[in-house]
């Protein structure tokens, strides 16, 4: 079992301490999690922090046997602003994520695809109204953050799955959710003129009976080609079935020129720029 760089206490006491200094801190939690904080404002990207996977499987065909530790439980993590779900998959909305999470931040804004809000309040066990639903092309402001939905295609394009780029300050942050490349998807994200790309690399394999991403070579490539100013990879190192080495996503970036940075589960990234 792969044990984060840093969980529980240390990370918590990390993300608290990251809290007091100027600049962008984000953590990767895992899967496709992370954490991005700026002056003490707090966005959470689809994070999947327990085992709830692992035991609905464990006595199927295809089991979900987890590679990596969970890095924190949700209900410590009581200062969250905003968290998304970009489709309905529960390493993307998972009750027992989401749940502690909603009940120790008294102000938290949830967003996800308009098309899934019914279905996100039947899993959540909340009000219809609550989520925050948006279709590909809308945006929304929950100040400090500018939120636009563009598509996904996981595997096909549809109103149920979404990406979103994120404005927070000076910084642009795009997590593309659960996707493949579609036609138009370097078109619709150029413009937005992209810093951080959070981007999975745990490609499309039919013989893993599940949804399909990009591979790494295609991660590295479509960050090049949106002039992303680094690409973070992620949706590795959780399941067994259905993962991807990082090292095939760090040499595809740089046989492409693309500026990345690999992380491990609890590590954080800084930039000194505010």
């Amino acid at each position: 079992m792969i044990r984060p760089v840093q969980k529980d206490e240390a990370l918590l006491a990390d993300i608290h301490a990251s809290s007091q200094r100027e600049g962008l801190h984000l953590w990767w939690l895992g899967q496709s999690g992370f954490l991005v904080q700026r002056q003490q404002r707090h966005f959470l990207f689809d994070p999947y922090l327990s085992d709830s996977l692992t035991r609905k499987y464990a006595s199927t065909d295809k089991p979900h046997v987890r590679m990596t530790e969970r890095a924190v439980d949700p209900a410590r993590l009581d200062f969250i602003d905003v968290v998304t779900s970009s489709h309905n998959h529960t390493d993307h909305l998972d009750a027992e994520t989401l749940g502690p999470l909603l009940r120790v931040n008294s102000g938290i804004r949830l967003v996800a695809p308009e098309a899934n809000r019914k279905f996100v309040a039947e899993r959540l066990g909340i009000d219809p109204a609550f989520p925050l639903g948006l279709a590909s092309g809308q945006s929304l402001r929950l100040d400090p953050f500018e939120i636009h939905a563009v598509p996904a295609a996981h595997n096909e394009l549809g109103p149920e799955y979404l990406g979103y780029v994120v404005k927070f300050g000076r910084w642009t942050i795009y997590h593309s959710g659960d996707t493949l490349l579609y036609d138009g998807m370097v078109e619709t994200l150029r413009p937005f003129h992209v810093d951080i790309a959070l981007l999975p690399i745990n490609g499309n394999d039919p013989a893993r009976r599940v949804a399909g991403n990009l591979s790494a070579d295609e991660a590295a490539r479509l960050g090049r080609d949106i002039g992303a100013g680094l690409v973070i990879p992620c949706h590795y190192e959780m399941f067994t079935f259905n993962t991807e080495d990082p090292a095939r996503f760090a040499a595809a970036a740089e046989s492409v020129g693309q500026p990345y940075r690999v992380l491990r589960c609890g590590e954080r990234w800084d930039s000194p720029l505010s």
